[in-house]
């Protein structure tokens, strides 16, 4: 058995104070430096990703290659693929990646293949569902569109899916999730998060609820610990925080 530290986090793209906020994401990244990483609502024209790959590579190991590799995918969308997409970093081998199509503005899931220290093989997703919070059958129908391509497409037994699927957890999206996942989050803490949206960034009268997940498979064996991460404000700043999300964090033995 190995453990293996998974995270999610939604980057809120470059706005909302990017240029402020983003040294708080490097440094609360890097800290906890996951094996694997989702990204969702990255900025493309402003080569957001990679600018994040290199700034944690560096406050990890000093060099702007190492640790991370980064993989993207762009919507699938003419106008808003030239501006968003999803990623994943990954300190592991990635062996290949894929996407799905998930309609609703060119939503997109990215699956990279990694191998694992102990030889194994495991799929890592990464997703950002349908947003408008009354439209819960299309995210339905989204999840029922990933979780059918996961299990026909190259299907292996150990699986994570992570991301900002836009629903709370007695949603549809998230009933039907569950039908296939574990939520590691659950598992280990006995509920999800009360809130992983909004942070003290995003100014809002709307409600806080959780809205990110980190599912896994049956055939991945325990869930060591999960939390919520990419959480604390600027010492000089309450209302600034890395993302308008918070992040999740979990160590799986597998």
């Amino acid at each position: 058995m190995v453990q293996i530290t998974i995270a999610t986090i939604n980057l809120r793209n470059n706005s909302d104070r990017w240029q402020e906020r983003r040294h708080l994401l490097v440094r609360q990244l890097g800290d906890a430096a996951p094996k694997l990483i989702g990204l969702q609502e990255v900025h493309m024209p402003s080569r957001q990703g990679q600018w994040l790959c290199s700034e944690i590579n560096k406050h990890i190991s000093g060099s702007s290659k190492e640790p991370y590799q980064l993989v993207l995918k762009r919507k699938q969308h003419i106008v808003n693929g030239i501006y968003e997409g999803v990623g994943v970093l990954s300190q592991l081998p990635v062996l290949y990646n894929n996407s799905i199509g998930l309609g609703y503005g060119g939503r997109v899931a990215l699956r990279v293949h990694v191998e694992l220290p102990n030889h194994k093989t495991m799929d890592f997703v990464s997703t950002h569902l349908h947003h408008t919070s009354f439209e819960k059958e299309a995210r339905e129908e989204q999840v029922m569109q990933l979780v059918g391509w996961l299990q026909s497409h190259k299907n292996v037994p150990l699986q994570v899916v992570v991301g900002d699927f836009n629903e709370v957890p007695k949603g549809l999206a998230i009933r039907y999730m569950l039908q296939s996942f574990r939520s590691a989050y659950q598992e280990r803490n006995g509920r999800e998060p009360l809130a992983t949206f909004p942070t003290a960034l995003y100014p809002t009268d709307s409600p806080a609820v959780c809205l990110d997940y980190l599912f896994i498979s049956t055939a991945v064996p325990r869930v060591i610990e999960a939390s919520i991460f990419c959480d604390q404000s600027d010492p000089e700043d309450e209302t600034l925080f890395p993302s308008d999300h918070v992040g999740l964090l979990a160590t799986l033995e597998i």
